[in-house]
């Protein structure tokens, strides 16, 4: 295991495309979630505005880059050929999807947590000045209140999940291209439709079951009883998306050959 995942390592790090996405998953988080921290207004008390999810509003794009970074850690080693170096050199194929999903999560939990926390530290700093005071009810930011601690390690364990689900579907049908696709489809196309249905059960259940829409519900620390689902729970949906693609792509990985 130590072996693969030296080479995982290797693999990745030298790539420089891989350094500039993870890069760019710490800056587009900061950048978008600053723009929306600052552009953001509360102005009157009770606004019901989420301050600690619009500073997090950044994660919704930098999920994009990491679904792209995961999604090329196996469908670059398809297409070039080198996934029958890897399999010869790692012969048990559970070894080789074990290895690339560590090495994979570490390096987004890195790259999340700089971009989640630089965001928080940076909407704190902005909107108390946007109207998000003691006065307005807001407690001043960025702070360490539970709420706040659970929105920032739920976000980044989420884009973490996202990476996992972009692994195993990368692993299901081989091709860069059809699973990002794919990937972007599973994380946009619930809430879309949620938007279209009218029937509010339906839109409900949607919510529930959409690995974003229920996975990010763990950033929101106002008005959280009104959710469709509860936090921690929606990112366990996200977390069993993550799970079920990963377990498909390690059975697809062990029933075909390479």
């Amino acid at each position: 295991m130590r072996y693969a995942g030296r080479a995982e390592w290797t693999k990745l790090r030298t790539d420089p495309s891989n350094r500039w996405l993870l890069l760019g998953v710490v800056v587009l988080t900061l950048a978008v979630g600053t723009a929306v921290a600052m552009t953001s207004q509360c102005d009157s008390p009770g606004c019901g505005e989420d301050p600690t999810r619009l500073s997090l509003t950044g994660v919704m794009v930098g999920q994009v880059v990491v679904a792209i970074v995961a999604v090329l850690m196996a469908g670059n080693e398809y297409g070039t050929g080198m996934m029958r170096t890897t399999v010869a050199a790692v012969p048990r194929r559970t070894t080789v999807l074990f290895s690339k999903a560590v090495v994979l999560t570490a390096v987004i939990l890195v790259a999340g947590a700089i971009g989640v926390l630089g965001s928080l530290l940076i909407g704190g700093t902005v909107q108390p000045g946007r109207g998000f005071t003691e006065a307005h009810g807001y407690e001043a930011m960025p702070s360490a209140d539970p709420e706040t601690l659970r929105a920032a390690v739920g976000s980044v364990l989420y884009l973490a999940l996202v990476g996992l689900l972009s692994l195993g579907i990368a692993l299901i049908v081989r091709s860069s291209a059809t699973a990002i696709g794919i990937v972007l489809g599973l994380l946009f196309l619930f809430p879309i439709l949620a938007q279209v249905i009218t029937d509010p059960d339906w839109q409900r259940l949607l919510q529930q079951i959409a690995p974003m829409t229920a996975g990010l519900s763990v950033q929101t620390t106002i008005g959280v009883d009104q959710l469709p689902i509860g936090p921690w729970e929606g990112l366990g949906v996200a977390a069993l998306w993550a799970v079920g693609a990963l377990a498909l792509g390690g059975a697809t990985l062990h029933a075909r050959d390479v």
